[in-house]
């Protein structure tokens, strides 16, 4: 390997198109190419902003990406065979598919949430299993809400023991571009078995943590919210528990002053601040909200971006099982700092 890790993005939807930007903005990682199956918007971005674009089907999609002016680097194939690690943003159930590719080719590769935790054999989390993805050929990146409760409840249960978390997700009906799930005019139990997948997929970051999961979709496309209730194994004051939150960057206690009051809100604050596609890649969590009572249960609100929340975790797994970096600590302070996490301030303050 280089002193720069070749990383190669398997399909460039709304998961993919973040992470090529990501990697692209990291000084140890060089983005070798993207993937689509025929040209669109996402195809004519990835275009502008230099990336090559390599097609499933050269030869079927081959005519339409050349009417529609855009070059193509070659197959997908091609692409694997550059990298040194592969983050496989495809829909749910193609990156079972694209498995048996990534091991003929002797790639390691990344999947995504909404795989089965099976299809890797790690479930991972920046936090809190960091060191058992270093080295393998391949893992799976938990999905957005499991990212940010395992994010959150590493944080407590480091600091303070958990006994038990239970959590009521409310989760968007679906992205801001999926339009074939609406128009939407319901509250839909999803699942109506309980508990919800999530409690499980946990489990499979931190199996010691007993949480049980209840979520449902409602008509909104910004972001997740969770109400979040945690029984500690000791009795903290409040201030201990905001304490242990701010401890990292990725956990943002929004300000009662900043006067928030919903995930519309939150979104704002993230185009105002121009960040690239108002992303919100932290849980955001209402300092206000955050109670503890006298046998030490902790209760809050956060709110998750169900687009952008999981891609630190994805750019910190590359040098997980790249081996580029072995130090999680190290590793999350430079994805950190070169995504802008934890820094809420314009990213461009305008000339005096």
């Amino acid at each position: 390997m280089t002193d720069k890790i070749k990383v190669a993005v398997n399909g460039y939807g709304t998961i993919g198109k973040r992470v090529a930007d990501a990697v692209t903005l990291q000084g140890d990682m060089e983005l070798v190419g993207v993937s689509k199956t025929k040209p669109d918007y996402e195809a004519y971005t990835a275009a502008q902003k230099g990336y090559a674009i390599y097609a499933v089907d050269p030869v079927k999609a081959g005519p339409s990406f050349k009417e529609a002016g855009l070059s193509l680097a070659g197959s997908s194939e091609e692409m694997v065979k550059k990298a040194d690690v592969v983050v496989d943003a495809t829909p749910s159930g193609i990156g079972k598919e694209n498995k048996a590719l990534y091991e003929k080719l002797g790639k390691k590769a990344i999947f995504q949430g909404g795989e089965k935790h099976e299809l890797a054999g790690i479930s991972f989390n920046a936090a809190a299993d960091y060191d058992q993805a270093i080295g393998k050929q391949f893992a799976r990146v938990v999905s957005c809400n499991t990212s940010a409760l395992c994010r959150l409840i590493y944080a407590l249960d480091t600091a303070f023991g958990i006994k038990k978390a239970q959590v009521v997700l409310v989760r968007r009906g679906g992205d801001p571009d999926d339009i074939k799930r609406g128009p939407i005019n319901a509250i839909v139990p999803d699942p109506i078995e309980l508990p919800s997948h999530h409690g499980p997929d946990v489990q499979t970051v931190m199996p010691h943590i007993k949480i049980t999961t209840a979520a449902m979709k409602v008509p909104t496309t910004l972001m997740h919210m969770h109400f979040v209730n945690i029984a500690l194994k000791g009795t903290p004051s409040r201030k201990d528990v905001i304490d242990a939150i701010k401890k990292w960057r990725r956990l943002w206690l929004i300000p009662g002053w900043y006067n928030i009051k919903s995930t519309g809100d939150i979104m704002e604050l993230g185009r105002v601040l121009g960040r690239p596609k108002s992303d919100m890649m932290e849980n955001c969590i209402w300092e206000e909200s955050v109670t503890v009572d006298e046998d030490g249960d902790i209760n809050l609100f956060q709110a998750v971006n169900q687009e952008s929340d999981a891609i630190p975790e994805n750019i910190d797994c590359i040098r997980a099982i790249t081996g580029m970096e072995k130090d999680k600590m190290k590793s999350m302070e430079k994805t950190d700092k070169a995504l802008g996490i934890g820094k809420f301030k314009p990213w461009k303050l305008a000339p005096p």
